[in-house]
């Protein structure tokens, strides 16, 4: 009996825990207006992973964790000796092709100076045969040196072709090495922070190996989980507001960006839990973009809150949610 004692007590402790999350969430919208809705949830923000795109060894770093990064920023670099090296003989060969384009252009000149050479004297044996100044025989050797020179120069332009497509490969290849040296220059796809860093300097990564993991400052959002209820008179787009507990006063501007399409039983992190529902759709409530790019520096993630969302839109946001809009603090 002593040995089931404490799973009896640690199971009436959840039932208690369960009906007053319960009671306190019935609380908590009575004082709101009926066409409001909240939920508990945190703050998050989209994680990216920073990869490499070869394997090779971690040359340098030029963040920290907790820093914050923007757009396009240097985040770490990759060892492109191998790269480098490869790209200096893919440019040797550009050079040689120029070299072999060039002679066949102007061998292409030289074979149009043969053939308009062995034309004029094609013209002319054709007038003095005809006059029987020379026989047939001479004339049949012009007429076969004019062919000839016909036939070098087609030769020549096609060797001019197949210099250019040598050339033009070549050039690619250089191209190539130059995005794949470009491509080992680690740099932030978003602005943000810098919220782990999994690699260390010297470090020998394979291909897609991890080297930051950052917040996107761009895509902050808190998920909440509604009762069926509530769930349905929800719509994307509807306006929201979001309330951390660390800035109560501060309401952020936001707005539902995405709808649970089924139900599901409701996370241990969210204490709305009902004894008769207990499946609950989930809720994503995204905050203004714009309101992120004019305070990124002041965006955290994990901060706990409420987030609010208005289901009638002939129902004004009471005072308490409709103060200035603001996530940093006053000094």
């Amino acid at each position: 009996m002593r040995r089931w004692l404490p799973l009896v007590v640690g199971a009436l402790a959840a039932v208690l825990v369960v009906r007053g999350g319960f009671r306190w969430y019935q609380l908590r919208q009575s004082q709101l207006p009926a066409g409001i809705v909240s939920g508990n949830g945190r703050l998050e923000a989209d994680e990216i992973d920073i990869d490499t795109k070869f394997a090779g060894r971690l040359a340098d770093l030029y963040v920290n964790e907790g820093d914050f990064v923007h757009r396009g920023q240097a985040l770490a670099r990759m060892d492109t000796r191998d790269l480098e090296a490869g790209r200096g003989g893919a440019q040797a060969t550009v050079l040689q092709g120029e070299r072999t384009f060039d002679e066949a252009r102007a061998n292409v000149a030289q074979q149009r100076t043969q053939v308009d050479l062995a034309g004029k004297e094609l013209a002319r044996y054709r007038m003095l045969v005809q006059r029987d100044y020379v026989t047939h025989e001479d004339f049949d050797e012009r007429q076969q040196t004019y062919d000839a020179a016909v036939a070098s120069l087609t030769a020549a332009r096609a060797r001019v072709g197949e210099a250019q497509h040598a050339l033009d490969a070549a050039r690619h290849v250089v191209e190539l090495d130059d995005v794949n040296i470009r491509d080992n220059l680690l740099v932030a796809p978003r602005d943000g922070r810098i919220l782990y860093r999994i690699a260390n300097l010297g470090e020998v990564l394979p291909a897609g190996g991890k080297v930051f993991t950052t917040l996107d400052a761009t895509s902050v959002y808190m998920d909440i989980y509604l009762p069926t209820a509530d769930a349905g008179r929800v719509w994307l787009g509807a306006d929201g507001r979001i309330v951390l507990d660390a800035y109560p006063q501060r309401p952020i501007r936001a707005s539902v960006s995405y709808l649970g399409t089924q139900a599901q039983f409701t996370p241990k992190a969210v204490e709305t839990k009902s004894d008769r529902d207990k499946l609950m759709f989930r809720v994503k409530v995204r905050i203004d973009s714009t309101l992120l790019r004019e305070y990124e520096d002041a965006v955290r993630s994990g901060l706990p809150g409420v987030a609010y969302v208005r289901v009638d839109t002939a129902i004004a946001w009471p005072p308490q949610l409709r103060g200035r809009i603001a996530i940093k603090a006053t000094s």
